[in-house]
């Protein structure tokens, strides 16, 4: 097992996550404030932890993340995914369970781009007969 910094990137949507994992309490940080801070709500908590917490790691490992663009949710994503590859690279037995859990996959939706002549993407202006 390499005691060196793992460094990987996450996507999702927008959103870009730069995850430097390195062995260590558990400590989680985002963009220098803990993660109770920059993500308040327990929802994305939980979603940032999940590859940690399925594999039973969580108290191994100190994570530091580098969080830009995109919203809160494309963010907490692009957090998973960016651990969950990380962890891959700290240890290869890891990735099937991940792999399972749909940890290691880049989530390929994006928006689409609004077209002229009308006022969204699919949305149409109101027709009118007559």
């Amino acid at each position: 097992m390499s005691m060196e910094v793992v460094n990987t990137v996450g996507r999702r949507k927008a959103a870009v996550a730069r995850v430097y994992v390195k062995p260590g309490n558990g400590t989680i940080t985002i963009n220098k404030k803990p993660i109770e801070v920059y993500f308040p709500l327990e929802i994305f908590q939980f979603v940032v932890k999940q590859p940690l917490a399925v594999l039973n790691v969580a108290e191994n490992y100190d994570v530091n993340i580098n969080l830009d663009g995109g919203g809160i949710h494309g963010q907490a994503e692009a957090a998973r995914l960016g651990i969950a590859r990380a962890l891959c690279e700290i240890d290869a037995e890891y990735r099937p369970i991940l792999k399972k859990n749909g940890f290691l996959t880049r989530d390929p939706r994006e928006v689409e781009r609004k077209k002229p002549g009308q006022p969204g993407a699919r949305r149409k202006f109101q027709f009118s007969k007559r």
